[in-house]
């Protein structure tokens, strides 16, 4: 090591749980970690060599190092996370503080008002939230407006100002939506046992309120009360309805948050369902830049401390999919089965959807991230020492054996570059033979690109198993290429890829881009190689025994067979009748050809 301050830095580090800080030569921080054990985690920067080319640049970056003691892990993540949304360090995933989201507020006051807000204000009042989608917040409103009678004037209605009638009720008094708690016509008891009742649906608990509904419905029946009766039975409506439509798992789960990671080469996706008396009340999915090919399970650590800070839970219980270590207070369960596994597909399935729907934007407004991205995702799903920018695939076409032809088609950039394709005739192959053509196919292909000095592809595909990969790889030993270029061969449905000297094939997802790029690939090469197939057999077809005669070209036997109909009718015409319709010239050679036969 150069640097014999940093070798001292590195020396001294305590063997404690902490946080590390990277600086570079400008005292500019580049790196934020956390540690189990200082020593052991800094100096494995240094004395190992790494896979990945960013984390060996981080390396030659780092000119000082700092670090805080903490007394657990879990102070560890928190000051972390903290470090990094203030500091931004360049080489860690982004974070950032998101104070945009709507909360429900409870004002601290005399008969409280509910309404929604994006600004917290530490005044005593009660904040639920906050929620993902203003759109959950106004149907909660809507549904405490339909099951409550609450104020919405922003009056001071301490006891003196009431007593001394300062106030009058208003429209909303009249029109039946507030019960003139300005008056007095409706005491703090009563109003604050709506407010309860209201905190526990914003809670997910709404049995205790139904219990209180069916109850009154009951007094006011036996009472003859109908019609106030039959007001609470439409409240009681409209909660059930609420509670049907967010119930999706067991009612016992509750107080317990979901976490679950989608991930690909450059991002990663964490969805966050938090879940109360068995009903989703959030759910958030959080897409984190990878800085350092960071793993799933450094992702989701720090995802979990970032959300559960962003969104102020204190869920005593996280379900995940692979144990994860976030601190000594909290139970972590990997559901294998049942509602609670159920619970964890469920966020899963979000975490795609919301995947599925960003490649769709970003597609849209950086289709460059797009391509890099498929690039990127497609070089380590086939085992490639660089991005397959530009990929060429051969299929053979020698249907029923006859006119055998060959296809190349060309993919830049994941996508069909249409003027690079090229057919081929097969020349040196006498019948149907793939093997003996395909190796004839990719000789001539590269040997001109060699000659023409053009760019050569990073990959080759060939459409065919182990027979027709052998014969390609012959012809780039015999052009000195082997090793140069990439090449693997497909066989069976897709199902198979196979790669030079390696028995064992590789099957792809189903469902992954790198496969549906191939499948592409391996489409256009078919039809590439049966159209031209087609256009050679159209062409043989028309190759009569007329064409056969000196000075008789393709347009003298067109307009003949579009006149006659047929070769017999041609050879059967008189004279007179062939120059009506190609002239005195050629009508003499098509008469004295089959005349003197």
């Amino acid at each position: 090591m150069e640097n014999p301050t940093l070798e001292i830095q590195l020396k001294t580090l305590p063997e404690l749980p902490g946080v590390y800080q990277y600086y570079d030569a400008n005292g500019t921080i580049i790196y934020v970690g956390k540690a189990k054990n200082l020593k052991k985690r800094v100096s494995s920067y240094f004395n190992k060599t790494h896979d990945s080319g960013k984390t060996r640049v981080l390396v030659k970056k780092i000119n000082s190092i700092k670090h805080i003691v903490v007394d657990t892990e879990t102070d560890a993540l928190l000051l972390e996370n903290n470090l990094i949304k203030k500091y931004q360090p360049r080489y860690n995933v982004l974070l950032k503080d998101d104070k945009s989201y709507p909360w429900i507020c409870i004002k601290k006051e005399r008969f409280p008002r509910v309404f929604s807000t994006r600004r917290v204000i530490k005044d005593g009042s009660e904040y639920f939230g906050p929620y993902t989608s203003g759109k959950t917040v106004q149907t909660l409103l809507g549904l405490i407006k339909g099951l409550y009678s609450l104020r919405t004037c922003n009056y001071d209605l301490s006891e003196a100002k009431i007593e001394a009638d300062k106030y009058k009720v208003c429209l909303e008094y009249h029109l039946g939506n507030c019960k003139g708690a300005c008056e007095g016509y409706e005491t703090e008891a009563e109003y604050s046992n709506n407010i309860q009742e209201i905190k526990e649906i914003l809670k997910g608990n709404f049995k205790d309120s139904l219990a209180q509904f069916k109850s009154q419905m009951k007094t006011f029946a036996e009472e003859m009360r109908f019609e106030e009766a039959q007001k609470i039975k439409e409240k009681l409506e409209i909660l059930e309805n609420y509670q049907a439509k967010s119930t999706i798992v067991n009612p016992k789960i509750s107080n317990v948050d979901v976490f679950s990671i989608v991930s690909d080469e450059s991002y990663g996706y964490i969805n966050f369902l938090q879940i109360s008396y068995g009903s989703i009340i959030r759910s958030h999915t959080l897409e984190i830049k990878k800085k350092l090919d960071e793993t799933d399970l450094e992702l989701l650590e720090l995802a979990i401390v970032e959300i559960r800070q962003r969104f102020n839970s204190n869920s005593k219980e996280i379900y995940v999919p692979f144990n994860v270590d976030i601190g000594e207070n909290i139970k972590v369960t990997v559901p294998q089965l049942g509602d609670k596994k159920h619970i964890l597909d469920l966020s899963v399935r979000n975490a795609k959807y919301y995947r599925i729907e960003r490649f769709k934007q970003i597609k849209i407004t950086d289709p460059d991230r797009h391509v890099n991205r498929i690039m990127s995702q497609m070089k380590t799903d086939l085992r490639l020492h660089e991005e397959p920018r530009h990929i060429e695939c051969f299929d053979n076409s020698n249907i029923q054996g006859t006119n055998p032809v060959a296809a190349c088609v060309v993919f830049k950039n994941g996508k069909p570059s249409k003027k690079d394709y090229r057919h081929f005739n097969i020349k040196t192959v006498e019948g149907p033979d793939d093997f003996a053509s395909m190796e004839e196919v990719v000789y001539r292909r590269y040997k001109r690109l060699l000659e023409e000095e053009a760019p050569l592809p990073q990959l080759i595909i060939i459409d065919g198993g182990k027979g027709q990969l052998s014969s390609a790889l012959k012809s780039l030993d015999a052009l000195n290429l082997r090793g140069k270029i990439a090449i693997i061969g497909i066989a069976k449905r897709l199902e198979e890829l196979f790669y030079p000297n390696d028995s064992v094939p590789l099957y792809l997802d189903k469902k992954s881009e790198t496969l549906k790029v191939i499948q592409h690939l391996r489409n256009e090469a078919h039809r590439f190689g049966i159209e031209h197939h087609r256009n050679r057999r159209s062409k043989m077809a028309l190759n009569t025994e007329l064409e056969t005669i000196a000075g008789i070209g393709d347009k003298t036997v067109v307009d003949l067979l579009k006149h006659f109909k047929s070769v017999k009718r041609i050879m059967e015409a008189e004279f007179n009748e062939l120059e009506a319709v190609v002239g005195q010239s050629r009508a003499q050679k098509i008469y004295s050809y089959y005349h003197k036969k």
